[in-house]
């Protein structure tokens, strides 16, 4: 369905027939470059890809959503975590630019003048979380969300040479947002743990993405809690978006849930995931071993 899905210029659009976008892109790469023994029709859906992604690039480094648009965004993360999987290092330059220009992005919501402005505001008392610490958002200069922080922090991973100094510390505020963002008793949801004393509910999505990218903590209680939160509610999963990455999340972790598989061919049947190519992908990515894909954690602690 991937191959079928491809577009001439190299690229996906989030369904098939659809305009090319990196996002989609590059989740149908990670798909095709997870699998074991490709064929020549593999090989050559993901060298047209990622020919695509790489003139997509702008000269700033970043990658912006589609081609039309001029300015980078939080899919640089994916776009580098993406091209450090392959085994060509003819990218290695665009990964390192793309990854100066993550680490360049600061979030504007946690800058010292607007900390100031919202602890003398008389909705502070209300906010548990600490906004000295500082992720990333969807769109350059904006606010911290646990989505592109995790995914900023996946691509951090595959090259620790790049800016030693800024690349670690962006790493460890990125870390200390993720943790300081858990909803109460486990999980993750897109931004705030506790609104005006009432905790927020966690979503299998994101909850999914921060384990992943604070996966070299794995016996961290908050870990230990969102993983137990994961395994609590995985029979509750309805979407097959959700349960390929909740399946993918456990089995990063040590915990595979391979008395669930069936489920996997009942959303075939129901053909629930085969009109996404983002959803497709990340069902490939669930029949494949994570750590081939994710690579190495880093530490065990």
């Amino acid at each position: 369905m991937l191959r079928a899905a491809q577009n001439s210029d190299g690229g996906w659009g989030f369904r098939p027939g659809t305009e090319s976008r990196v996002e989609a892109t590059c989740w149908a790469l990670k798909a095709l470059l997870s699998c074991d023994g490709m064929n020549n029709s593999d090989k050559n859906a993901i060298a047209s890809g990622l020919n695509f992604l790489k003139a997509m690039q702008l000269d700033d480094g970043s990658w912006p959503s589609t081609a039309e648009e001029k300015t980078g965004c939080w899919v640089t993360s994916l776009a580098c975590w993406v091209l450090a999987g392959t085994p060509d290092d003819k990218f290695s330059t665009p990964i390192e630019s793309g990854l100066q220009w993550v680490c360049a992005d600061w979030p504007r919501d946690s800058s010292w003048w607007q900390r100031t402005i919202r602890r003398m505001s008389s909705g502070a008392k209300h906010s548990k979380q600490n906004d000295s610490y500082r992720g990333w958002g969807w769109t350059p200069g904006t606010s911290s969300w646990v989505e592109p922080t995790a995914f900023a922090l996946l691509a951090l991973e595959t090259q620790s040479e790049l800016s030693p100094g800024l690349a670690e510390k962006r790493r460890k505020l990125g870390e200390a947002l993720l943790y300081d963002r858990m909803c109460p008793g486990g999980g993750w949801n897109c931004g705030n743990p506790e609104v005006y004393g009432v905790a927020g509910e966690p979503l299998v999505i994101p909850t999914t993405w921060a384990l992943l990218a604070l996966r070299r903590y794995p016996k961290r209680r908050e870990n230990l809690e969102s993983l137990d939160w994961m395994e609590k509610n995985f029979t509750k999963i309805q979407g097959p978006g959700s349960y390929a990455l909740a399946r993918i999340c456990l089995a990063a972790y040590g915990r595979p849930r391979k008395e669930d598989e069936g489920i996997a061919e009942q959303f075939h049947a129901r053909n629930e995931s085969l009109h996404s190519v983002q959803v497709a992908a990340w069902m490939t990515l669930a029949a494949s071993e994570p750590r081939k894909w994710l690579g190495a954690s880093g530490r065990n602690s």
